[in-house]
């Protein structure tokens, strides 16, 4: 058989574009590092405002943490960096449980307990913040 009768190889049909983008079978490859890095950057100002909202708070009664944790902007704060830290975290373990497990079976195993572990927590710090703020 002659090599013009053999098909193209697929990296061929690949424009320059498509082969720097590194998307994998999925296509999805460079969303979950931009959703990475963007969760990264918002989790600084988030947890640099938690550290020092709580390290004002040191001593404060309980009626003095309930009415700040019943501002809004506290709240929303609170929300943004729960949901900003377990979507970071779900992102980065997703990484290593991918990198790391290489039988099938197993990695689904991981990945959907580490996804659902991950639901579950998030849910429980959303429902405290509520339940104090509220």
């Amino acid at each position: 058989m002659s090599d013009s009768n053999k098909a193209p190889h697929v990296d061929m049909l690949r424009s320059p574009l498509g082969r720097a983008r590194g998307l994998g079978a999925a296509h999805a490859g460079s969303h979950h590092w931009w959703v990475q890095r963007l969760t990264a950057v918002a989790l600084v100002p988030l947890t640099v405002w938690f550290i020092f909202a709580v390290l004002g708070h040191l001593g404060a009664s309980q009626a003095d943490m309930m009415a700040w944790m019943g501002s809004p902007i506290t709240m929303v704060l609170m929300l943004a960096l729960i949901i900003a830290t377990f979507h970071h975290l779900q992102l980065g373990l997703q990484t290593v449980i991918e990198d790391y497990v290489h039988e099938d079976g197993t990695r689904l195993f991981a990945m959907l307990a580490m996804k659902a572990a991950c639901v579950l927590l998030a849910l429980a710090c959303i429902i405290s913040v509520l339940r104090l703020g509220l």
